[in-house]
């Protein structure tokens, strides 16, 4: 059973930053690909970013590039996401999601390459 937990969501000014943090258990996190997607409201998830088991390959949307940073600690089984320059448009339900212990080096922005998901939390950016 894999379990992911996202946390660090809430409200915000445009301009200020939130960093999400993503704890996964259950199964082995180092090998696996970890990527974060969002859902605007009423619209389809998005890609947002994704880094490859090692963290040599990072891969973004071209809506957050230079102003979201993704990492992760093996060590601590957790993936974050810092986001920095926040807009209004970043308002969204922001998920984290995994890959199966693959130990690729493609950080696949595919949606299909996730095989499990968070919960979601939300991030509000007010204008």
């Amino acid at each position: 059973q894999v379990q992911l937990v996202e946390s660090g969501g809430g409200l915000v000014q445009a301009g200020g930053s939130l960093r999400l943090s993503c704890a996964a258990s259950g199964r082995t996190f180092t090998g696996s690909l970890m990527g974060w997607f969002r859902q605007p409201p009423g619209k389809e998830r998005e890609f947002v970013a994704a880094i490859s088991w090692s963290g040599i390959n990072i891969g973004y949307a071209d809506s957050v590039k230079g102003r979201f940073t993704i990492s992760r600690d093996n060590a601590r089984n957790t993936v974050y996401l810092q986001m920095n320059s926040l807009r209004p448009e970043d308002t969204a339900v922001y998920y984290c999601a995994a890959g199966r212990p693959l130990y690729s080096n493609y950080a696949d922005i595919n949606i299909n390459a996730y095989n499990y998901w968070g919960q979601g939390t939300q991030v509000t950016v007010s204008s």
